[in-house]
């Protein structure tokens, strides 16, 4: 896999952080107060992968992403932090009370490519997708780092992650993918 050469300026990150602030205000029906959000740059309409993910007090609150950029990264990301906020099957929808408490990270994902070397995963700094049948899970490369996984650790539990036995990596029929992300 080639090194992911995607990198945003300090005013685009600021830019998307504030774009899913505001998503997940208005969707509340509050006022976001947040700065202008014309486009920081052109790189917003990249049709890149990404994620939002939702943290209060330190735990997850929410996380929902599109690994396929189909759309411009300024609507992936509005759209995944609406879903986040609202759509994520694991939380109730967020709330006006804890809006305040909300903490945002973004992951903007390269494209997927298939692992040809599963020695080669390097856990924290790649992302995996693992497919088998009509089954499949995906993990952001700052999970193994946030639980201290190693490389089979991490390949088991994205398995999991699909409903997958934790050693389904291991079988002939499964597809391993990789990605990189600029995590902020």
């Amino acid at each position: 896999m080639q090194d992911f050469v995607f990198s945003l300026t300090s005013e685009e990150k600021k830019y998307l952080r504030d774009l899913a602030f505001d998503t997940i205000a208005e969707g509340l029906g509050l006022e976001s107060g947040r700065a202008d959000l014309t486009p920081a740059s052109e790189r917003m309409e990249e049709k890149l992968g990404a994620f939002v993910t939702l943290k209060k007090n330190g735990q997850l609150r929410g996380c929902i992403g599109n690994v396929v950029g189909d759309a411009p990264l300024r609507k992936t990301v509005g759209k995944m932090a609406a879903s986040a906020a609202f759509e994520d099957p694991r939380f109730p929808p967020v709330t006006k009370r804890e809006f305040g408490e909300l903490e945002i990270e973004i992951s903007i994902l390269s494209p997927l490519e298939e692992v040809s070397d599963l020695e080669a995963i390097v856990p924290g700094r790649h992302g995996l997708l693992i497919r088998n049948a009509w089954r499949s899970g995906l993990l952001l490369p700052q999970v193994a780092t946030e639980w201290g996984w190693d490389r089979e650790t991490f390949l088991d539990h994205t398995c999991q992650k699909a409903g997958l036995p934790g050693n389904c990596w291991q079988e002939p029929q499964t597809q391993v993918f990789w990605f990189q992300a600029e995590v902020f």
